[in-house]
């Protein structure tokens, strides 16, 4: 009978030790891994020249990625050139007009002012001196008008050199420079389509470096800080688990109802804050929306 009763208290010892064990071991938030993807549109309208963005492929920061076809935007800046160069001409001739009316109204001034000294000794009619102030003012009215125009003309220039620049600016915009380091998720045209401006062509994201997006509850949020080190854990996908480290990025400041597939350890609470754990993606081993759980206990730096 004592036999039997300890046995029954070992297995029961065992048990409870077995439950606890479990507990401890217990993750204290689920959550889906997830990047910092990018998606690159196109600038420009046009027919796909070239697209070398291949799904899978790594790119580098700034590599030329695609071509939209740039020759009606070159014939339309050559046209802007040639319609600039004569709208300078014409400035150059109102310029030198002004230059002409200039000169002659320096010899309408002498003129006038001769005429005035005539006058004074009463060796000049009024008729003559009305026609001199003619003549002088007739020039300044001219040389008024003249410049009037040079400055339209000039304004027009204006307007060609800034046509130029923005003809320039489309046709620059006709190549898709990578915007960032990292690997093609999808791409959704191929070389030869037509494009419009905003059309998505390609996503990217670096895939050194994975967000695990999770959720906690109020109690479990007093235990988070930003730049904590804690214990991140993924599925090896033979049973068994890796650990990573990771570092708390971001913290929500508001709370909202707990999504559908996120488990926590507290799955009463209707309310929980979203967290993201910047986790190093060592030997391209985590993939975008793999799930992973973390432990709250912080990280020894040996690890």
């Amino acid at each position: 009978m004592r036999r039997t009763s300890n046995r029954v208290l070992r297995c029961f010892t065992g048990a409870l030790l077995l439950a606890a064990c479990s507990k401890a071991d217990t993750p204290d938030a689920y959550g889906n891994f997830e990047a910092n993807e990018v998606v690159v549109s196109s600038q420009a309208a046009g027919q796909l020249q070239s697209f070398t963005a291949t799904e899978g492929a790594t790119l580098a920061a700034g590599a030329t990625v695609a071509v939209v076809d740039t020759t009606q935007l070159a014939l339309e800046r050559a046209q802007t050139v040639a319609q600039r160069g004569a709208t300078e001409a014409r400035a150059a001739a109102a310029g030198g007009q002004v230059g002409v009316y200039a000169a002659q109204l320096t010899v309408s001034r002498r003129n006038l002012e001769r005429t005035r000294r005539l006058i004074d000794q009463k060796a000049a009619t009024a008729q003559q001196l009305d026609q001199a102030e003619r003549d002088y003012q007739t020039l300044v009215a001219q040389i008024a008008e003249a410049r009037a125009q040079q400055a339209s003309v000039m304004r027009e220039v204006a307007s060609s050199t800034a046509h130029i620049e923005q003809v320039r600016d489309r046709i620059a915009k006709s190549r898709v420079v990578n915007p960032t380091g990292g690997t093609v998720l999808a791409t959704y045209v191929k070389a030869g389509e037509v494009v419009q401006p905003a059309q998505p062509l390609y996503r990217i994201a670096k895939l050194d470096t994975l967000t695990l997006r999770a959720y906690v509850t109020e109690q479990q949020l007093g235990s988070l800080k930003l730049g904590q080190r804690i214990q991140v854990h993924a599925d090896r996908g033979d049973g068994t688990l890796a650990t990573f480290p990771g570092v708390v990025a971001w913290v929500s400041s508001k709370a909202e109802f707990t999504p559908t597939p996120v488990q926590t350890r507290d799955e009463r609470a209707s309310l929980v804050y979203a967290v993201k754990i910047s986790v190093p993606n060592t030997g391209a081993v985590l993939k975008i929306g793999m799930p992973g759980d973390l432990r709250l206990a912080p990280v020894t730096k040996g690890t």
